[in-house]
């Protein structure tokens, strides 16, 4: 797979990632949805966080979307609004080629760039590709919620990662 270029999302991406994501709710443990997006709350969605400044960004290999990092508010109170948290999810056949980690990598700069002070990063666990791949762009480990999420079955413990954005 090549290394396909990163550019901020537009509406027209919306199904691309929502199918991305969607995989994840419905094949694995490490999206703590329990049920997929339809497109239309997916662009609902995409407008209100494009809308409140967090940046969105999709990497596009021959002209398909194959993930997709996004940013939204780390908490509701005024306070917190020099954090975002950060998400990247990729297609199945896009994972272990390095464009997660350029992905998150391109949205920590539009991030910084926009004035936000911290990023934070939720992980399910076990994530070891996605644990790494934040520590390579300098997340540090926060501490672990046990047992936080209920799904397939399971209780599943998450993982808070932090990263100063400037200081």
């Amino acid at each position: 797979m090549s290394e396909g270029l990163i550019r901020p999302a537009v509406a027209d991406d919306v199904p691309a990632m929502n199918a991305i994501y969607n995989e994840y709710i419905v094949d694995s443990h490490v999206s703590f949805d329990t049920e997929p997006w339809t497109d239309d709350e997916r662009h609902a969605w995409f407008r209100r966080r494009i809308d409140a400044g967090f940046p969105i960004l999709v990497a596009e290999v021959d002209g398909k979307v194959v993930g997709v990092a996004w940013s939204g508010p780390w908490r509701d109170k005024a306070a917190y609004r020099g954090s975002a948290e950060t998400t990247v999810v990729l297609a199945p056949d896009a994972t272990g080629v390095g464009i997660g980690t350029r992905l998150l990598d391109a949205l920590l700069e539009h991030l910084g760039a926009s004035g936000f002070h911290v990023a934070i990063a939720i992980i399910a666990l076990p994530n070891d590709p996605s644990i790494a791949a934040h520590r390579k762009l300098g997340y540090r480990e926060v501490g672990v919620l046990h047992e936080i999420g209920f799904k397939d079955g399971s209780f599943h413990d998450t993982m808070i990662m932090e990263r100063q954005l400037r200081s």
